[in-house]
C-alpha cells in the first residue's frame, strides 16, 4: 500500500485511482482562555488550523451527533458560555468561502462584532482552553481503480467513508474550481454527465455525518444509471 503525507497534484484523467486518507493532529502550543486571546491567535494561526477545525470532526470516531459542527463554536458555547457567539460560529458554511483566508475573516468578523456588542466578553474567563491543533493529511492508495463512471457507481457502496471525505470534501481544497474529484471525474467522460456533476455540486458535506454523505453520493450516482 503506497502512502504519501501530500498529494497536492490533481490531473484530469479518464481512470479514477480510489485513496483513502487520514487526518493527522498536530498540537501548535497555542492556545486561548478567552476571547480576546482566540481573536489574537486566529489572525495569524496557519490555515491547516482552520481546516482541522471545521473539517477534522468529521473523520474522528463518535457514538453520537455533534451539536456543533465546528471547534470554534463548541468552545464559545460550553466554555466561554456565550450563546449569540456559538450560534452565529455554528451556521458558518466552510464551502460558502472560495478559501481558508477568507474564512479566517468571516471569523474574525463575527467575533468583533460580538465584542461590540458586549465589550466585557472580550476578558471574560472560559472554563477551558481553545487548543489550537493543525493537521496534516496522510493519502492511502487502496489499489482499487474505475476506468469509466459506471465502475466507479459499482464501487461507491464499498467505499470507506474517508475515501469519501478525500474525494468529496478534501479535494476542495486541492482542485481550483472548489469542485470534487467524481465531477472532475465524470467530467473527463463527456457532457452526458452534467446532469449527474450537477446534483453532486448540490450535496453540502458540511451538515451532516460523513456516513450521510455516502449515501447521499451513492444515491446520486445510482438514480442516475437505473
Amino acid at each position: 500500500m503506497n502512502v504519501s503525507a501530500n498529494d497536492d497534484t490533481v490531473r484530469e484523467t479518464k481512470i479514477f485511482e480510489i485513496k483513502d486518507c487520514a487526518l493527522i493532529a498536530i498540537a501548535t502550543s497555542k492556545r486561548a482562555i478567552n476571547l480576546k486571546e482566540l481573536q489574537s491567535i486566529l489572525t495569524q494561526i496557519s490555515l491547516d488550523s482552520i481546516y482541522y477545525h471545521f473539517w477534522g470532526g468529521l473523520l474522528q470516531p463518535r457514538f453520537e451527533e455533534r451539536e456543533y459542527n465546528n471547534d470554534f463554536a463548541a468552545w464559545a458555547w460550553y466554555a466561554l458560555h456565550d450563546a449569540p457567539l456559538g450560534e452565529r460560529l455554528a451556521v458558518v458554511d466552510p464551502n460558502d468561502f472560495s478559501n481558508l483566508e477568507n474564512l479566517r475573516q468571516e471569523l474574525l468578523e463575527i467575533i468583533d462584532e460580538r465584542i461590540d456588542e458586549k465589550e466585557s466578553l472580550a476578558y471574560t474567563l472560559a472554563t477551558s482552553y481553545f487548543e489550537f491543533i493543525r493537521s496534516q493529511i496522510v493519502i492511502f492508495d487502496t489499489l482499487e481503480k474505475a476506468h469509466n463512471p459506471e465502475e466507479l457507481t459499482a464501487l461507491l457502496p464499498d467505499m470507506s467513508t474517508s475515501s469519501i471525505f478525500y474525494h468529496f470534501i478534501d479535494s476542495r481544497r486541492r482542485l481550483d474550481n472548489q469542485g470534487d474529484d467524481f465531477r472532475l471525474f465524470l467530467n473527463c467522460h463527456g457532457k452526458k454527465y452534467e446532469g449527474l456533476c450537477c446534483r453532486l455540486a448540490a450535496i453540502d458535506p458540511y451538515f451532516g455525518t460523513l456516513s450521510e454523505l455516502k449515501k447521499q453520493v451513492v444515491e446520486v450516482f445510482s438514480a442516475h444509471f437505473s
